[in-house]
């Protein structure tokens, strides 16, 4: 039964992240207000009502990290310049799935799970940094977060095999993905798609990562 009511709210949640996407461009502005914070928060109880095939360190952490990710979503959605608190909460997130992928496995520093993710840094750095003006620090501090966070699961999958880990690893990259094209699109240059690559990859990473646990 548990194993319906989760499949229903992924499919809630891929209803409302379609229905914030079309506000983000159509409005009106209260559905986006509605609908981005229901969808992570469809995808926690999806995750917190889930099987817990990962241990309980995993399981734990997991619902923790999309609680966090939930009040990311709800300062970077309202009026006036609420991104450092987005930032942080979405920091608390990452070391959350950091706790929770790092269970269980060792350290590992593979050259295919540790070099393409310092490769990525490297390069999209330059890219923010002139860009950057006072958020140097923070973002930076974030970029290794996220990157450790990606490593991490990567080092998982790699470890240990399994659909689990597979799932956690992609959503672990795609997650890399979505706040890339947020921090372009905040500190490079506006694109006019940005909403629809940013939340298309930030909802499928969420649920990837929650159908880990």
């Amino acid at each position: 039964m548990t194993g319906h009511w989760t499949f229903l709210l992924y499919i809630l949640a891929l209803v409302s992240a379609v229905l914030h996407v079309r506000a983000e461009y159509a409005g009106p502005r209260w559905v986006v207000y509605l609908c981005k914070p229901m969808t992570t928060g469809l995808i926690l109880l999806a995750a917190a009502l889930g099987p817990a095939p990962g241990g309980s360190v995993y399981r734990a952490a997991i619902p923790v990290g999309l609680a966090f990710s939930l009040a990311g979503d709800v300062f970077l959605m309202l009026p006036g310049d609420r991104f450092l608190p987005g930032l942080a909460s979405f920091l608390a997130a990452h070391l959350c799935y950091i706790t929770a992928f790092s269970s269980g496995t060792r350290l590992g520093l593979s050259p295919w799970t540790t070099l393409p993710l310092v490769l990525y840094g490297a390069l999209l750095l330059p890219i923010l940094w002139p860009h950057l003006g006072p958020m140097k620090v923070p973002v930076l501090l974030y970029m290794a977060v996220i990157l450790a966070m990606a490593w991490r699961a990567l080092c998982r999958w790699d470890q240990m095999g399994g659909t689990g880990a597979l799932l956690a690893a992609a959503g672990a990259l795609l997650f890399v993905a979505s706040d890339s094209a947020l921090a372009l699109d905040r500190f490079r240059k506006p694109y006019p798609s940005a909403q629809l690559l940013i939340m298309s990859t930030y909802v499928a990473a969420q649920m990837l990562i929650a159908l880990s646990a």
